[in-house]
């Protein structure tokens, strides 16, 4: 019995240009919110009425609109259209970083953040790159937007000091509203306009399977987790470039830090991944991973002895904090329904930017009354309550989400079909939506009869 898998297609040239585009703006945004994060506390004391506690709040204050929004946006994107909300929420995003650039004082600055979160075009995005791409390739654009926000961040740390220090603080928010007009020129210049938009459940959040997400336990734990992971990312930055400043580095050349950080750290993920994924060991990767968060973090509470030992605790944070990053969309995609895996990802970023607010929040508000070394406790805490969370995790299966499209003959009977796709070697779960003529599957690579799928398929 042959079992070789479904042909590698390449992507058409409309499809290229929709994924380069697509990933271009959502980068382009994400590097406008990143911008500050490495350098916002070190200029807030010029801003007029900043506290530890409002400079939390200012930087975090995008996550809460962004939590807010993204799926409402997302559904109203169904109705309207894709490219009418992705350019609302891009002229929300550049007329929020005006808000902020002209801010005279921190008050203004949090109006611009939040103005600046409710851009929120993530969903938008991802169903119009479903709408532009065949299912075949649809995964691989999906990718190239996903590390478009890997790459803004990199970008967001190594500019952000040397930026702040050219132009400060308002020339840079000066600078996320060029981000935001180049993002609206991508998608009137290069993103084409689908022919017609439909709702893709591999691609998007679906309203009406809300409910049904939020009662999968195990995808609540990854939700809780990613919360948790960008509570820590926003709240570490209230502190580390103070932490930098006080060991002699001017915050210009912060950059000198970060960049080799991020470089070795992604290195040294790569042992792991390989471990985790190639191996079948994701649950011991992974809670050893929120491990070392923790010990990280209570290294950097209770040792202070100088700016090499600095930069090798995060060193450590960022290979374990990139694991993770990798990690959780990866087992939301295992462990979230056949047919709703676009609505389990909407709820996941949700809490992700959740996440970041409070991190903002608790962070500046530990820092305001405690003091800066404090917010590494506080951080240490949380992890072990995300440990905590973790440990009863199952085992993720080694499955792989798998769309494909029906035949005209076999749509009639969707119940049948679904039978006979649960006979197939391999076929995890399977779900057979014949309105839109696809079949959505949880598929074991390894054991996958393709050439019989392809025959029940009928496609």
């Amino acid at each position: 019995m042959r079992r070789s898998g479904l042909p590698m297609l390449p992507m058409t040239g409309s499809e290229r240009r929709a994924a380069a585009g697509l990933a271009g703006i959502f980068g382009l945004r994400m590097l406008g919110l990143f911008l500050i994060l490495p350098v916002f506390v070190l200029y807030a004391p010029g801003v007029a009425g900043a506290t530890p506690l409002s400079v939390g709040i200012a930087v975090g204050a995008y996550g809460l609109t962004q939590a807010l929004l993204q799926i409402p946006f997302g559904v109203f994107s169904d109705r309207i259209g894709r490219k009418p909300v992705i350019f609302g929420g891009l002229v929300l995003f550049t007329l929020g970083s005006l808000v902020a650039a002209l801010a005279e004082d921190i008050e203004g600055v949090i109006a611009g953040r939040v103005l600046q979160g409710s851009g929120a075009i993530a969903a938008a995005v991802m169903a119009l790159a479903a709408d532009l791409t065949r299912e075949e390739v649809r995964t691989r654009a999906m990718a190239g937007i996903g590390m478009s926000i890997g790459v803004a961040f990199v970008l967001a740390l190594v500019v952000g000091p040397a930026l702040g220090h050219w132009v400060g603080l308002a020339g840079m928010f000066h600078f996320a509203a060029v981000l935001g007009v180049g993002g609206i020129l991508l998608l009137l210049l290069v993103v084409p306009t689908p022919e017609h938009s439909s709702i893709h459940r591999d691609a998007e959040p679906v309203a009406s399977q809300l409910g049904r997400v939020l009662k999968v336990r195990e995808l609540l734990r990854l939700d809780f987790g990613v919360l948790t992971l960008h509570l820590l990312m926003t709240s570490l930055f209230l502190v580390i470039p103070l932490s930098l400043r006080n060991q002699g580095l001017e915050a210009a050349h912060h950059w000198w830090i970060y960049l080799p950080v991020l470089l070795l750290s992604m290195v040294a993920m790569v042992p792991f991944i390989i471990q985790a994924e190639g191996r079948g060991r994701m649950k011991p990767v992974f809670l050893g991973s929120v491990s070392a968060l923790a010990l990280v973090l209570a290294g950097l509470y209770l040792l202070d002895a100088g700016l090499l030992w600095l930069a090798f605790l995060l060193v450590l944070f960022f290979t374990a904090f990139n694991l993770l990053e990798a990690s959780l969309p990866s087992l939301i995609a295992r462990l979230a329904p056949a047919d709703a895996k676009g609505t389990a990802m909407g709820v996941f970023a949700t809490s992700q930017f959740a996440g970041a607010f409070c991190g903002g929040l608790l962070g500046g508000w530990v820092h305001q009354n405690y003091g800066p070394d404090a917010v590494f406790l506080f951080c240490a805490g949380v992890v072990v309550v995300w440990f905590l969370v973790a440990w009863p995790m199952a085992s993720p299966r080694p499955v792989s989400n798998q769309v494909v499209r029906i035949g005209a003959g076999t749509a009639t009977d969707g119940t049948a079909l679904q039978g006979r796709l649960l006979e197939i070697p391999g076929v995890e779960e399977a779900v057979v939506a014949t309105d839109e003529g696809l079949a959505y599957l949880k598929v074991d690579k390894a054991r996958l009869d393709w050439a019989r799928l392809r025959d029940t398929a009928g496609a």
